[in-house]
């Protein structure tokens, strides 16, 4: 049977199946997550949450309690700091000591349903967040009046200091400065709790520009942490104050509570807490944009629940990967894959509108870190590596799998990110060196400059005040192409306007070409090799091929950047910048390749002076970059590189920012891959199976879950130019209902289950030419 043939009867089963597909329609109900008991602690909370706000929430010993977190809140040493707990209390309490109690997270409304009854009395609370307006809603329900008391809790109502490793969840981590911890204000104003913190004038930012020797250049850099303000006021109507202040304890740390109680009982009891950040010199500016929030959401309260319940319809309508739905056996690994994909998707989609990031180290769902290492006796605003502080190695896996699931606003938050920090980068790029481009380092702080600690305070005298003086960062600048890459990857898929970024990716690229002639000039009078190449010494693989010479993230990283900047509709760049960029990527030099137990595998660089970390450069030209794969030449090299470089498998592993996972779905390797992703994406032991780590960072870990997304996403479809590859790394016996975006808008949905292609659509219809799908033809033909 030709090729033709089968391609001609492939096209007609997925317009035929198309009709079939119309009427099925993905809920993400069945993998709603039920407790049936309340939590020991905080460590065994639900997260829930929307816009740009996280909560953990969890019932304990008849309370309902939940931490507050918010994207873009940052202190004067940026840690990111819990902008409070929420205690809520229910007299006669169906949760105390009741006979029965559920807790549901429910994912196609985004809300956390609570029921309890105790006698006659039942009564059932929904948490939800207003995922347009910063604003938190407790609704109760009883079935006979119940009367309510709510708690503002907080712990940082008097200064404090961070020692030992309560450090390392802000900016100066080890480094030798004293961390002091300024106290918030929280105070009782119209029946209500007003509570903020406002950054004091000296913040991280001005001693890491006196540390950085960047004086002369501060004015001219950008300041987010001077002023900043945030916090917000909880209300209830029905409720005034109660001034008997509740103090306690709560795992290691003393708390106090300011009060609200119910005049009378009701059956109808509803708690608010407002949200509000700004940045302004006057805090009686802040309070009025608090106040104008507050108004505006009370005019809108009668429509904002149905616009979230919409916003989350369409979000989980908009894509999905749902494995063995048919056959749901919450012991199976792989349906545990598929259920805390949705879970870990679901956690993603509550910072869908941030100013800034989901943080890899916990996004924003940390705990108490007691209930993460017994040995860490600190606030609930403590995780490891850093709060302001951003590592964008890690970064790049929470938001690679955007792309195909086709949450492109939700990217704006990270690429926004490198956008406003640009104008730093630059400064210190011709501060340092005076010439063009961005330098954006691996560990990066909230306003582009690198982080305290790891820049190194003992330094050599001469020493380049521009280099991080640390082992395992030195030279590392190549991770700002990653991100690169992904703007232009949703220029790709979605037709995005990318022009306001197009300056950014500029940037990053000619600041390569133009230091690595700078370094090539201090040495010798050629600014370039024999070949007319840039000598890209000294350089970094990852952090684990050190002092490198033509290291291959950098060479694949500017390599596909470039090329891809060149392929960019004709409106972006003018004659002279494409004639600028072309003649950078002529200058990029090859990849490097070795034998390795008789094999030609990739090399990690032409040469290196020593191996530092666990990771596995080699191997990314496969991901990020794209260079190797299924449909592409030499995929045997490729398949060589992880089969037999010695070094590759040394550092092979599962957890956390580890992609092994990603580079067998790319190589079509189906065993590999399989096995690898249920390690990555099955239940992770803790109450909610999807808070996994710490691994090498916290918990939850969201570089994780992120490289488990990518890599389940790579198995089930790949796309090479227009090509789209459907099942290339897929078991036969994983059921799947599945829909995701491919590039030139498309979408590809369908169901596999028994072994065969149930059906498979692909809008716009005229790309349905340009699918393979060899498990498709052989099952059908």
């Amino acid at each position: 049977m030709s090729a033709r043939f089968c391609r001609s009867i492939l096209i007609l089963f997925i317009i035929f199946n198309s009709l079939w597909a119309a009427g099925q329609s993905f809920s993400p109900e069945h993998y709603n997550l039920k407790w049936t008991s309340q939590s020991e602690n905080a460590g065994e909370s639900m997260p829930c949450g929307g816009g740009d706000i996280g909560l953990n929430v969890w019932v304990e010993k008849g309370d309902l309690l939940f931490y507050i977190s918010r994207s873009g809140v940052f202190d004067e040493n940026n840690v990111v700091p819990k902008l409070g707990r929420v205690r809520v209390r229910l007299s006669p309490n169906p949760f105390n000591g009741g006979s029965s109690f559920r807790q549901e997270l429910k994912l196609n409304e985004g809300c956390t349903e609570i029921s309890g009854k105790k006698g006659k009395l039942s009564a059932t609370v929904k948490v939800w967040v207003d995922v347009f307006k910063p604003v938190i809603h407790v609704d109760i329900e009883g079935n006979s009046p119940v009367a309510a008391q709510a708690w503002y809790e907080s712990w940082r109502t008097v200064p404090g200091e961070l020692k030992g490793n309560a450090r390392s969840a802000s900016s100066y981590k080890w480094a030798k400065s004293a961390v002091v911890v300024h106290p918030d204000s929280v105070r009782y104003e119209n029946n209500g709790v007003l509570f903020y913190h406002r950054n004091r004038d000296s913040t991280v930012f001005d001693a890491i520009v006196a540390q950085q020797k960047l004086e002369n250049v501060k004015s001219k850099l950008w300041n987010p942490l001077k002023n900043l303000t945030y916090g917000g006021w909880m209300e209830g109507p029905g409720m005034i104050a109660d001034h008997a202040t509740l103090e306690g304890r709560y795992a290691d740390t003393p708390f106090k509570g300011f009060g609200l109680k119910s005049k009378a009982p009701s059956r109808h009891v509803q708690l608010s807490v407002y949200l509000h950040t700004d940045q302004q010199n006057d805090i009686s500016v802040w309070k009025k944009g608090l106040l104008g929030m507050i108004a505006q959401a009370k005019e809108e309260e009668r429509t904002a629940r149905q616009k979230t319940l919409d916003w989350w319809k369409q979000y989980w309508q908009r894509s999905y990967i749902a494995l063995n739905v048919s056959k749901k056996d919450t012991a199976s690994p792989v349906w545990q894959v598929g259920r805390n994909y949705q879970l870990f998707r679901y956690m993603l989609g509550c910072n869908a509108f941030g100013t800034y990031p989901t943080k890899f180290n916990g996004g924003l769902f940390t705990y108490d870190p007691v209930f993460v290492d017994t040995a860490y006796h600190f606030t609930a605003d403590h995780r490891n590596w850093g709060g302001g502080t951003f590592t964008a190695q890690n970064q790049r896996l929470v938001y690679w799998p955007m792309l195909k699931s086709g949450d492109f606003e939700m990217m704006r938050p990270q690429f926004e990110f490198y956008q406003r920090i640009l104008g730093n980068a630059e400064t210190r790029t011709r501060h340092y060196w005076g010439h063009e481009g961005a330098s954006f380092t691996e560990q990066i702080e909230n306003f582009g400059l690198p982080n305290y600690a790891e820049y190194g305070s003992k330094r050599p005298d001469g020493y380049d005040p521009g280099l991080e003086y640390n082992k395992w960062l030195e030279y590392l600048w190549d991770t700002s192409l990653e991100f690169c890459l992904m703007i232009l990857e949703q220029e790709r898929f979605a037709g995005s306007d990318i022009s306001t970024y197009l300056p950014l990716i500029e940037s990053c690229v000619v600041f390569f070409d133009g230091h690595y002639q700078y370094l090539a000039a201090k040495r010798s009078a050629a600014k370039l090799d024999q070949n007319g190449h840039l000598v890209l010494f000294p350089g970094s693989a990852a952090e684990t091929y050190k002092m490198a010479y033509n290291s291959v993230t950098t060479v694949a990283g500017l390599k596909t950047v470039l090329e891809r900047m060149l392929m960019l509709p004709s409106r972006y760049g003018t004659e002279e910048q494409r004639k600028r960029w072309k003649g950078i990527l002529g200058r990029i030099p090859p990849l490097s390749f070795r034998e390795m137990q008789g094999h030609r595998t990739i090399a990690p660089a032409l040469a290196w002076e020593r191996i530092q970390n666990t990771e596995i450069p080699q191997l990314y030209p496969v991901f990020p970059y794209g260079m190797y794969g299924i449909g592409m030449p030499d995929l045997e090299t490729a398949v060589n590189t992880w089969k037999y470089d010695t070094e590759a498998i040394r550092n092979r592993n599962h957890t956390s920012w580890h992609q092994d996972n990603i580079f067998c779905a790319r190589l079509g390797l189906t065993d590999e891959a399989a096995a690898l992703t249920i390690k990555k994406l099955q239940d992770s032991g803790r109450r909610f199976p999807a808070f996994w780590g710490p691994g090498h960072d916290w918990v939850p870990d969201h570089n994780w879950g992120g490289s488990g997304m990518i890599g389940l996403q790579e198995m089930l479809m790949q796309t090479v130019d227009d090509s789209i590859y459907i099942l290339p790394a897929w078991p036969d016996d994983w059921d799947v209902q599945f829909k995701l975006r491919a590039p030139l808008s498309t979408v590809v949905e369908g169901e596999w289950k028994g072994g065969k292609m149930m059906y498979l659509k692909v809008t716009p219809e005229s790309r349905k030419d340009d699918v393979i799908c060899s498990k498709c033809e052989f099952n059908r033909f």
